[in-house]
C-alpha cells in the first residue's frame, strides 16, 4: 500500500470521527438552545440555578446535571417485553440518526504538500440517494420500540410514527427529485460545487448564488415540513402526543436507554439542518465568494474570518455585560462575577478577529499552506452557521405552533404536499427542458 493510500484511509477515518463528534457536540447545545429559546419565546428565565462552583453559564450546566440524573437512575424492563428487539430499538435509533452525515461535505478538498485533504467521510456516487435510504430506515426504531415494550401506547405511537413517515418520506424524495433534475446529478459533492455558480436563466446571468432555494423554492418549502415531520418535532410530534399516549412509543423506557431516544431525536435534527443547508443553501459555498477566488485571495478571506470573529464576539460581549449590569432576565439570579467573565470571553474572541484583521490588511505575507487552510476554515464556519440558523429554527416552531391532530397531520401529507411536490416535478422538468 502506497503512502497516498494510506494518508486517504487515515483520512477517510478522521473525517468519520468528526462527522459522528459534531452532532454528538450538538447535543448538549441544542438542549441549552431549546430551553433558553422557549423561555425567551414564552418572557420567562428558563433553567438558571444548576452551576458548578457558583458558575452557571446561562444555564448550560443544567445539561450536566440531567446527564448524571438519567445515567444513575434505574433502568427498569418491562417483564413481557420482547427482550432483544426491546433493547435494540434505542441503540438502532442513536446509530441511523448519525449515518447520514458521512456523505455530508464540511468544506472543498484542499491541497497540502502534495496531499490531498478531503473534508467529506464517504463520496459514494449516489450520495442524495443514500441520505433518502438511510434517514428512511429511523422509522423501524421507533416501531421496535412501540411494539416490543408491550404496551398498547407505545404500539399505538409506533403505529403513528409509521404512517406519518411514510407519507412525508413520499413528499421528502420527491421534493429532492427536483433538485437532482436541475443540477444533473446525485453526488452531493457536485451538487455543492455547483451551488459555487452564480444562477443563470435562459441564458442570462442573475445576481444570485446558484443555490437549490432559489432554483426549487417549492422543494425546499416540502422539504423543511417534511423534514420536522420526519424528525417528530412540533407540530408533527404525533407519535409522542402526551395527552393522549402518555409519552407514546418510548413510554417503557427508562435510563440510558431513554437517553439514547432523546439524543436520537436532537441529532436527527442537526442532520436534517445540514442536509437542508447543503442540498439548498450552497452548503459550504461562501455567497459571492468560489473556492477558486477564496484560495487565490486569501486577504479577503481572511478579513472576512477576522471581521465576523470581531463583531460577534463585540456583540455577544456588550449584550451580556449590559444585560448583567441591568440585572435583566436570565443574568438576575447569577453571581456578579460570572457574566463579566462570560463578557469577557466574548471580548477575546472580539480580540482574535481584530488581530486577524489587521494581520489581514497590514500585513501580505502568507506562506504556501495558509490560503487553503483560511478558506477550508472559512467555508466551514459559513455552514455551521447556516445549520445554526435551522436549529433555532426549529426551536422557534416547536414554541410556536400547536400540535396537529392526526386527521390534519396526515391529511396535510397525502392530500397537500403530495400533490405540490408532484406539480413542483412536473414544472420542473418543462422549465430544465426549456433551458436546454
Amino acid at each position: 500500500m502506497t503512502n497516498t493510500q494510506l494518508f486517504t484511509l487515515g483520512n477517510i477515518a478522521v473525517m468519520v470521527v468528526i462527522m459522528w463528534i459534531i452532532p454528538l457536540s450538538f447535543i448538549p447545545f441544542f438542549i441549552w438552545l431549546e430551553r433558553k429559546g422557549s423561555a425567551v419565546i414564552q418572557d420567562r428565565v428558563g433553567p438558571d440555578r444548576t452551576n458548578i462552583l457558583g458558575f452557571r453559564m446561562l444555564g448550560y450546566i443544567q445539561n450536566f446535571a440531567d446527564t448524571l440524573k438519567l445515567f444513575l437512575k434505574e433502568s427498569i424492563t418491562p417483564e413481557k417485553a420482547t427482550g432483544f428487539y426491546y433493547f435494540l430499538a434505542p441503540f438502532w435509533s442513536m446509530t441511523v440518526a448519525l449515518l447520514p452525515l458521512l456523505v455530508i461535505p464540511l468544506a472543498a478538498p484542499i491541497t497540502l504538500f502534495g496531499q490531498t485533504i478531503r473534508f467529506q467521510a464517504a463520496n459514494f456516487n449516489v450520495g442524495v440517494l443514500y441520505i433518502i435510504a438511510v434517514s428512511s430506515l429511523g422509522v423501524f426504531a421507533v416501531v421496535l420500540a412501540g411494539w416490543a415494550s408491550n404496551n398498547k401506547f407505545s404500539l399505538l405511537g409506533g403505529l403513528r410514527a409509521t404512517a406519518q413517515m411514510v407519507s412525508y418520506e413520499l413528499s421528502m424524495a420527491l421534493s429532492l427529485t427536483g433538485l437532482l433534475m436541475v443540477y444533473q446529478g446525485v453526488k452531493v459533492d457536485r451538487i455543492v460545487e455547483t451551488q459555487g455558480q452564480m444562477l443563470s436563466f435562459a441564458g442570462h446571468t442573475l445576481p444570485l448564488p446558484n443555490w437549490g432555494v432559489f432554483l426549487q423554492p417549492v422543494g425546499f418549502l416540502l422539504f423543511l415540513v417534511a423534514g420536522f415531520a420526519e424528525t417528530n418535532r412540533n407540530p408533527f410530534d404525533l407519535a409522542e402526543g402526551e395527552n393522549e399516549l402518555v409519552a407514546g412509543y418510548h413510554l417503557e423506557y427508562s435510563s440510558v436507554k431513554f437517553a439514547l431516544f432523546f439524543m436520537a431525536e436532537y441529532v436527527n435534527m442537526a442532520v436534517v439542518a445540514f442536509v437542508i443547508s447543503t442540498l439548498f443553501l450552497g452548503g459550504y459555498q461562501v455567497p459571492f465568494a468560489s473556492t477558486e477566488f477564496l484560495n487565490q485571495n486569501p486577504r479577503p478571506t481572511l478579513s472576512i474570518l477576522g471581521a465576523a470573529a470581531l463583531l460577534g464576539g463585540s456583540l455577544f460581549g456588550f449584550f451580556v455585560y449590559r444585560r448583567a449590569d441591568l440585572q435583566k432576565d436570565q443574568f438576575a439570579g447569577m453571581k456578579k462575577w460570572e457574566p463579566y467573565l462570560i463578557s469577557a470571553a466574548g471580548a477575546g474572541l472580539a480580540f482574535v478577529g481584530l488581530s486577524a484583521l489587521g494581520y489581514a490588511l497590514f500585513n501580505g505575507s502568507f506562506l504556501s499552506w495558509m490560503p487553503p487552510l483560511l478558506t477550508a476554515l472559512l467555508q466551514v464556519a459559513c455552514l455551521l452557521t447556516k445549520v445554526l440558523f435551522f436549529c433555532w429554527l426549529y426551536v422557534w416552531v416547536r414554541w410556536t405552533l400547536p400540535r396537529f391532530r392526526y386527521d390534519q397531520l396526515m391529511g396535510m401529507g397525502w392530500k397537500l404536499m403530495l400533490p405540490l411536490a408532484l406539480l413542483n416535478l412536473l414544472v420542473t422538468g418543462v422549465l430544465v427542458l426549456i433551458q436546454k
